[in-house]
């Protein structure tokens, strides 16, 4: 009786207009946070087209360096510099080899295994020479694969970049009738390097193994222990200051970060697009969990609004029956039980929402890498969001209860 008797001036559209509002602005904070959890993994993960959170740098070299006047060494005092700035976490040097590097490389049989020629024995073999760099190991980027260095082991472990592989497959082994090469194929071939000093007089023959491929470095790396045992063997005892490094940012695609690097004529090496990217994805991610607070934060303010003119019209009927003796719970749970009816009804509409959206993107993000994420988080976040309005709301109706009862 007493929910009939307080239920009459109760407005349907009121209410309704709660629903809508609230289960829209659960739906895109649900759907934004859940976006980003799945596309994470784009820029999150180690090999990643979007892992953007390192920069490798270097000098733009300018018309003089011809006439050994480029200075693209980076000094102390500029290192200390780029690592005084806020996007930076930390700044790792790159090491080059003080030596010389030669690589020959056997293809295989290009004529049947009958014949006599001298080809047909010894197959195909390419030889070049090449260079080897080395960053520290917490800047690395391999998936997969063994990267340790045994000085009692003529094995060299090496990463190199995919799109030196992607230029010999598209480009040189097109041109020159030479077979494309996978990268298992490559990782399993027998690479013969020959390491030499300046003026010939000390080598050291090895071996090479692929151990990884990196899309953040376009160049080939060893170990830095490598490099430094070969660097004081074979080298001139030189050092150096480094031509390029590599920085760890805070935040990639920062504004700042290319008015300082355009300042100091300093260049980003390989595709900036990816940065900008990762930066701008977080970015639409937080405006859009954002707009759904605003439009989750209205829509308690109508249901607050809703509850208190229905109770203002209700205020003698609840006068009277506190008055006849009936409990405040008593006299506030139809209240209370339509704040928590509505807001449960938005809460699974919404959820609804956010899995029919995530069905729709999720087998296009996957196809360009993404892992999608559980949908705990939203589930999570959508449930407590909906705690807090029942608690909120439910509180409001006992205080206005009580507030017509003093009156």
């Amino acid at each position: 009786m007493i929910d009939r008797l307080l239920r009459r001036n109760t407005s349907a559209a009121r209410i309704a207009g709660f629903v809508i509002s609230n289960l829209v602005g659960l739906a895109i904070m649900g759907a934004g946070l859940q976006f980003y959890l799945d596309a994470r993994s784009l820029w999150e993960s180690k090999d990643s087209f979007l892992k953007s959170d390192y920069l490798a740098i270097n000098k733009i070299v300018g018309a003089d360096a011809m006439w050994g006047n480029s200075n693209a060494e980076f000094s102390d005092e500029e290192i200390a510099d780029l690592e005084s700035q806020p996007w930076v976490e930390k700044v790792g040097k790159f090491s080059k080899a003080d030596f010389r590097v030669y690589a020959s490389v056997a293809l295989g049989n290009q004529t049947p295994p009958d014949s006599e020629s001298a080809e047909s024995q010894q197959g195909r073999r390419m030889s070049t020479a090449m260079f080897f760099e080395a960053v520290p190991d917490e800047f690395l980027d391999l998936a997969s694969g063994d990267f340790e260095w045994n000085p009692d082991s003529p094995d060299i472990p090496i990463i190199i970049s995919k799109d030196y592989l992607a230029l010999y497959n598209f480009g040189f082994a097109s041109s020159a009738g030479l077979p494309k090469l996978s990268e298992n194929l490559v990782s399993g071939l027998p690479l013969q390097l020959t390491l030499s000093s300046d003026d010939g007089n000390k080598r050291v023959q090895a071996y090479g193994r692929v151990a990884g491929y990196s899309n953040r470095f376009n160049t080939i790396l060893v170990p830095q222990s490598l490099l430094d045992h070969y660097n004081s063997e074979l080298g001139r005892n030189v050092t150096s200051a480094p031509s390029r490094l590599i920085i760890d940012v805070n935040s990639p695609g920062d504004a700042a970060i290319a008015p300082y690097l355009e300042s100091k004529a300093w260049e980003v090496a390989g595709d900036k697009s990816s940065s900008s990217a990762a930066y701008m994805l977080k970015i639409v991610s937080a405006v859009i969990i954002a707009i759904g607070s605003i439009i989750t934060l209205l829509s308690l303010l109508i249901l607050a609004l809703s509850m208190s003119l229905l109770m203002e019209k209700n205020r003698r009927k609840l006068h009277s029956l506190l008055m006849l003796g009936i409990p405040v719970k008593e006299v506030a749970r139809p209240y209370w039980r339509i704040t928590t009816l509505s807001a449960l009804c938005a809460a699974v509409i919404s959820w609804g929402c956010v899995f029919g959206l995530r069905t729709y993107y999720l087998a296009p993000l996957e196809a360009i890498g993404a892992s999608g994420a559980s949908m705990l988080w939203p589930t999570v976040m959508i449930a407590a969001l909906t705690l807090i309005i029942i608690c909120i709301n439910c509180k409001g109706v006992t205080r206005r209860v009580l507030q017509a009862w003093s009156k």
